[in-house]
């Protein structure tokens, strides 16, 4: 997997000296980071700078900082760790830790990250919803909403993905993901949460920044050529609401860290 190179165009974030996992760890303060027992040593070694850009790149595209990459330590991380025949990588609720693999994970960082903001939040935006619910779904099934200028934010973001222009009708996106699911006999592709974890991963693709150990897929793949990504316009007002979200959302905690030092 990390025998090739990895395209990358950004800031220099490793001044001193390569990072590791461990310093990945403390950096960000995630709850955990388990590395599997089949990953070794010359791996991990080369494994853990790609890492270490890839979150520090998503913290700054989003104009945040530490605390909401490992949303409060939170988050746990999972390298190599088992996982499950042909997935490359997931989020795990229950454990609320993300998970690649180790021969595919390489792309899928965004994807996963913002799966684990999307059930992170839930609980602050939403009054009564489940336990292991996504904010995006409980948004779809109009779950009573917690009254907060950043929650409106939030709310507009997923009414942008998943609604028309207009706000009255299902998206394109949303009608090209149902006809995939349909053609496959699933619920996958058409389901909120993985409709705006995706929707991310283009926002992230389409940032100056360019990491494809941290996004990669949203705009050649095959899936995008199916429409399973957000296209033309709809993508930059998409976009344009995770911006506008995200930087608001950073100004917050960032003002919050200064007054606890």
């Amino acid at each position: 997997m990390l025998n090739r190179e990895f395209y990358r165009r950004g800031p220099n974030h490793q001044l001193d000296e390569a990072a590791t996992f461990l310093s990945i760890r403390k950096r960000f303060d995630f709850r955990s980071i388990q590395i599997g027992k089949w990953v070794k040593e010359a791996e991990k070694e080369k494994a853990a700078p790609l890492f270490y850009d890839a979150l520090c790149d998503l913290m700054t595209i989003l104009g945040g900082n530490e605390t909401l990459i490992s949303l409060r330590g939170t988050l746990a991380l999972q390298y190599g760790c088992g996982g499950q025949p042909g997935v490359m990588a997931h989020y795990e609720s229950a454990t609320r830790s993300f998970s690649l693999a180790k021969n595919a994970g390489p792309g899928s960082i965004a994807h996963e990250w913002f799966h684990g903001f999307d059930h992170y939040i839930t609980d602050k935006v939403f009054t009564s919803a489940a336990k292991d619910d996504f904010a995006s779904n409980a948004w779809l099934d109009d779950v009573p909403q917690i009254e907060h200028p950043l929650n409106e934010l939030l709310s507009l973001c997923y009414q942008t993905i998943i609604l028309n222009e207009a706000g009255d009708a299902p998206s394109e996106y949303f009608k090209y993901s149902a006809q995939v699911d349909k053609k496959t006999k699933g619920y996958y592709f058409s389901k909120p949460e993985e409709m705006c974890a995706r929707a991310f991963e283009a926002f992230i693709q389409d940032a100056p920044i360019k990491n494809n150990f941290l996004v990669k897929g949203t705009k050649q793949s095959e899936e995008a050529k199916l429409g399973l990504y957000p296209q033309g316009e709809h993508r930059l007002r998409i976009n344009h609401a995770f911006k506008v979200y995200f930087n608001a959302l950073g100004h917050v905690l960032k003002r919050q860290d200064a007054s606890h030092e």
